[in-house]
């Protein structure tokens, strides 16, 4: 009999990955019913998508997740058979070994067979935040396509916004008059970037409607979310991506939602890293001001808290430092 695990052993190496690596012998009886989806940032992010089948989870990589919609299919390239013990792993696999980067787990569940053959793979699964019924099918070699049969997870969800013209404060000499109605920020001097990330891949557009490079790792960073952000990218501290509007989130455009509100749920998203920040928001203007003053930045912008993301009614204002 064939082992089915001999080329997952073949790429690793037991004293060097984290991963379970079982030694060769009988594989385990299961009931063929656990699924599990794994977040895998590797030299590019995807998502592995397992399945139990006959002893072993049988694995397709999703460079851009499980979709969503059956108007919208996503590639899943196969993969070698991973043993059972696979569907709890989470860790750090070592740079230089094969797939290597972080691993979480980003659902699992159990699954029922609707039919399995060589050109087709018919699942519904029930997991905590992917449910409903799948169908796998081969296109060419190791490459597959996913399928969503049932209806959309989100019927009404809002498109993403692909031409988002960013809002620019207007020039003021002072604060607001009610200067508790306004949240401040810093005016970094930098270039302007709305940038749109999908479930991985990222894409950035400067103010004057061009493409720009996006900032590095950031799309990865964002994992599945899919988002549209607004800041700058200044030179304070190194290239630095400073993020301080919130446009669209997970098919809900924010638009006419308050800055408030935008600037809540931008916090969540924990946008930290290398290139990139979440900019502060602050209360007290006269505070930012000179703050602003001290550090040698141009100024600050104040932003009324109930304004939506129109230049109409916005109501952000560029105060001098």
């Amino acid at each position: 009999m064939a082992d089915k695990l001999g080329t997952y052993r073949s790429k690793r190496d037991a004293r060097r990955t984290p991963e379970p690596v079982p030694d060769k012998g009988p594989l385990p009886e299961g009931r063929d019913d656990t699924f599990v989806i794994q977040e895998h940032h590797a030299r590019r992010l995807h998502w592995d998508f397992r399945l139990e089948r006959d002893g072993v989870l049988v694995s397709w990589a999703l460079p851009r997740g499980v979709p969503d919609d059956p108007k919208v299919n996503h590639l899943a390239v196969h993969t070698e058979d991973h043993p059972l013990e696979y569907a709890s792993f989470a860790g750090e696999i070592p740079q230089g070994e094969y797939g290597g980067g972080q691993v979480k787990i980003w659902d699992r569940g159990t699954y029922e067979t609707e039919k399995w053959t060589d050109r087709e793979v018919k699942i519904v699964l029930h997991g905590t935040r992917v449910s409903g019924r799948y169908v796998l099918f081969p296109t060419n070699g190791k490459n597959w396509m996913i399928h969503r049969m049932d209806p959309p997870v989100s019927p009404d969800a809002d498109p993403m916004p692909e031409d988002v013209r960013p809002v620019e404060p207007e020039p003021r000499k002072r604060l607001p008059q009610r200067r508790d109605e306004y949240g401040y920020e810093f005016a970094w001097g930098g270039r302007r970037l709305i940038m749109y990330a999908e479930r991985g891949p990222a894409r950035a557009v400067a103010a004057d409607g061009r493409p720009a490079k996006a900032p590095r790792g950031l799309g990865e960073a964002l994992g599945s979310s899919r988002a549209v952000l607004d800041g700058e990218l200044t030179a304070t501290d190194g290239e630095t991506y400073m993020i301080f509007d919130l446009l669209y989130l997970e098919g809900r455009s924010l638009l006419d939602e308050p800055y408030e509100r935008r600037r809540q749920l931008l916090g969540t998203l924990g946008l930290s890293g290398p290139h990139w920040q979440t900019a502060p928001s602050f209360d007290d203007g006269e505070a930012v001001r000179e703050a602003a003053r001290e550090q040698g930045l141009p100024g600050i912008v104040a932003k009324r808290l109930d304004g939506p993301y129109r230049q109409d009614k916005a109501d952000w204002r560029l105060i001098p430092s």
